[in-house]
């Protein structure tokens, strides 16, 4: 993975070539490398090569799908101390403040991924070669994907359409408000919709389906049940996904980029990284962090114990759900079973991620904690279907539907039609928020999921109404604003 300056204040990524002489000799020479960002892109290898760099801030989101989980009633932060990952720990109870370095690392990662992104669009019309509106939906695509994670996360944030932000737009550009960073989200990913391929020249590139399936999550997030439900049954009759027939294999590295996977964050083992720069490992950082603390037994790699699935959770899956086993480690059964012994971490609860445990076999290099190759599924096929039952549900459009495509979900967890449900109306409403907890435990979605459905109160311990919808913008960042950016309410 690049490096790249990363200057706190709207995340300035700015590719600067200083050609300078100490003496006479060099003023007649040509500069050895005379390409800097304002002059770059010639011809289509710049522009793939640029947005190779938009794709590579998605390896960083691996902090979104911790978080999204510890901030829930799913996980607990877990670890190996009260003070080990400070931040971790005062997002899990709610006592986080505008001083988080995790917190800060969202900001700054996907602010990074929206520069990179902007970057090509700003030069968008510089080239004429084949292929190009491809390449410029990509683009699209992925500026949409960090602004969504921006204002999951901030809410307000600000918006440059097609150009790339300046050292001092801090102080001038304000907040938008949530409704126009939601417009300028569906502005990107109606045109990737229109110019994306069905299927992508390669994996982990993003497809006309992966822009339709963020768009209908857009829709949801906004409640326009309408609009979603349309985009997501496109989606769906179009036939390109279908669900894993094997819960069981659905995250182990074989079936990565299956026929369920709509959108996936590829990572490899390719490079090895250290604590001190875990955006430059190109492996899914996340699953060492949940890995087993001083494990020692067969299939898995000891972790860090990070994020532990709570007693509540476990319990919440039904007798024969065939999820529950694939999707959480019962540490103490499996020790039984195995002879494997473990270490006990903070706020150990017996319980482990098992999506994303770490794998033995994997032939990571370096740290295997910090380069493990296994993908997130950040947009399954099963969360489209989930999606598109809420959207016709809650919006009183086809409760028939609904339950049609809650029951495909629910025939795979337990391998019969037993267990379809046949609730209308609210109660209907209630089994399919119940169902993406449990069809999507680990995977980051389960906080933002309570908020949006008004389900975090009461829910969530030590929740704030008015307060913990959203998270506080990083400290530095008000300070550089000078007075242009007011704090979040009541941080």
């Amino acid at each position: 993975m690049k490096k790249y300056t990363i200057k706190i204040g709207l995340i300035v990524l700015v590719i600067l070539t200083s050609i300078s002489a100490c003496s006479d000799e060099f003023v007649n020479e040509d500069p050895p490398y005379s390409i800097d960002s304002e002059n770059y892109f010639n011809g289509k290898e710049d522009y793939e090569n640029a947005l190779i760099g938009a794709y590579d801030l998605l390896q960083s989101s691996y902090v979104n799908v911790l978080l999204g989980e510890i901030a829930s009633d799913n996980t607990l932060s877990g670890g190996e101390s009260a003070t080990d990952v400070v931040g971790f720990q005062q997002i899990d109870e709610m006592i986080h403040t505008p001083v988080n370095s995790n917190l800060k690392d969202i900001w700054n990662w996907m602010f990074a991924g929206v520069y990179r992104a902007s970057y090509i669009l700003e030069f968008k019309d510089k080239t004429d070669f084949e292929g190009k509106n491809q390449i410029i939906a990509e683009a699209r695509f992925l500026k949409a994907y960090y602004n969504f994670e921006l204002v999951k996360w901030f809410g307000p944030i600000p918006i440059k359409v097609d150009e790339r932000f300046g050292v001092k737009d801090v102080e001038t550009i304000p907040r938008s408000p949530i409704s126009e960073v939601y417009a300028n989200i569906e502005s990107d990913l109606l045109f990737a919709i229109d110019n994306l391929s069905p299927t992508a020249s390669q994996q982990g590139r993003a497809t006309k389906g992966a822009a339709q399936a963020l768009l209908g999550k857009v829709y949801l997030y906004q409640d326009k049940f309408v609009n979603a439900s349309n985009v997501l049954e496109d989606l769906i009759l179009d036939g390109n996904y279908s669900l894993v027939t094997d819960y069981n294999t659905l995250f182990e590295n074989s079936q990565e980029n299956g026929s369920e996977s709509v959108f996936e964050v590829q990572y490899s083992d390719a490079q090895g990284a250290g604590f001190e720069c875990l955006q430059c490992s190109e492996g899914n950082v996340a699953v060492g962090f949940n890995g087993i603390r001083n494990y020692n037994g067969p299939l898995f790699d000891s972790g860090y114990s990070f994020n532990v699935p709570t007693q509540q959770v476990y319990n919440a899956f039904e007798v024969g759900d065939n999820r529950r086993d694939v999707a959480i480690l019962n540490i103490v059964d499996w020790a039984a079973s195995t002879g494997a012994t473990y270490g006990e971490g903070y706020k150990h609860t017996g319980f482990f991620n098992r999506k994303y445990l770490p794998r033995q076999g994997d032939s990571n290099v370096g740290d295997q904690n910090l380069t493990n190759p296994n993908n997130y599924r950040a947009i399954r096929y099963a969360d489209v279907l989930l999606m598109a039952a809420e959207a016709f549900n809650r919006g009183g459009i086809d409760d028939g539907k609904a339950r049609t495509y809650l029951n495909l979900v629910r025939r795979r967890a337990f391998g019969d039609t037993n267990h379809d449900i046949a609730a209308s109306g609210a109660a209907l409403t209630d089994f399919i928020l119940a169902e993406r907890r449990l069809e999507l435990v680990g995977e980051g979605h389960r906080f933002f999921d309570l908020v949006r459905t008004n389900r975090a109160m009461g829910t969530i311990p030590g929740f704030t109404a008015g307060k913990n919808e959203i998270f506080p913008v990083p400290f530095e960042e008000i300070q550089f604003s000078n007075g242009n950016w007011q704090q979040n309410p009541n941080y």
